[in-house]
């Protein structure tokens, strides 16, 4: 693909009564996907230097480059309009301070009333799933692509990546990490520099590197 091609591709926003809905790039380029692609989305090794995924990752830079660099943070409607072009499968009231970052954008899944603190990164390889009223510190990075640990096999190119998914109503504190194929539960607390390697259950705190938990939360009041 040539990069004029896919700055066209880049969609309209329109508004309904509940919240912002659009006819983004993914919607409007209508193509079969590629089998690199249907590989990446399964989870199987892929190459990134597939043609239509590059330019799926080309197209939604643009986006964050202009929501990032472009827009005046006074115009609040234009920025929301970015925001749901970026993340396309995102519910109400999706509030993001800018800088973010993604892969791609489509496989984000994001429930209402989540907030995003400046600077988050999103590998979006694989679903990255986000339950309702989550809220990002400064600096999260959810990684869901990963490399092969053989040696001979990551230098070719081929990589993978693994499904993360937070619970609702969880807090992550800032400049935590949460590794591919983590599931954190509900009202879970994520302390500030954790790195998350494993599944956490609801209700819990954790802390660390690699992330631990420190205590259970009473939410039943």
């Amino acid at each position: 693909m040539k990069a004029k091609e896919s700055r066209s591709i880049n969609g309209d926003v329109t508004c309904n009564r509940n919240s912002l809905q659009q006819k983004s790039w993914t919607s409007e380029y209508k193509m079969e996907d590629s089998e690199m692609k249907k590989k990446m989305l399964r989870g199987d090794l892929y190459l990134a230097s597939d043609p239509q995924l590059t330019a799926e990752r080309e197209a939604v830079r643009l986006l964050t480059e202009k929501f990032n660099s472009h827009v005046s943070y006074a115009e609040t409607e234009k920025r929301k309009e970015l925001s749901y072009k970026i993340f396309p499968n995102s519910g109400k009231n999706l509030h993001i301070e800018p800088p973010v970052f993604c892969d791609y954008g489509y496989n984000m899944k994001i429930g209402d009333d989540c907030f995003f603190n400046f600077n988050c990164v999103f590998l979006d390889i694989c679903e990255i799933k986000i339950g309702n009223g989550v809220k990002f510190g400064p600096n999260v990075s959810l990684y869901g692509g990963t490399h092969p640990v053989n040696a001979k096999i990551r230098r070719t190119g081929l990589e993978y990546g693994r499904p993360i998914v937070i619970g609702d109503d969880s807090w992550m504190g800032g400049n935590c990490c949460v590794l591919p194929g983590v599931t954190i539960g509900k009202r879970v607390i994520v302390g500030a520099g954790a790195v998350v390697t494993k599944d956490v259950p609801d209700d819990a705190v954790v802390a660390g590197n690699p992330a631990k938990i420190i205590k259970m939360i009473d939410n039943s009041e």
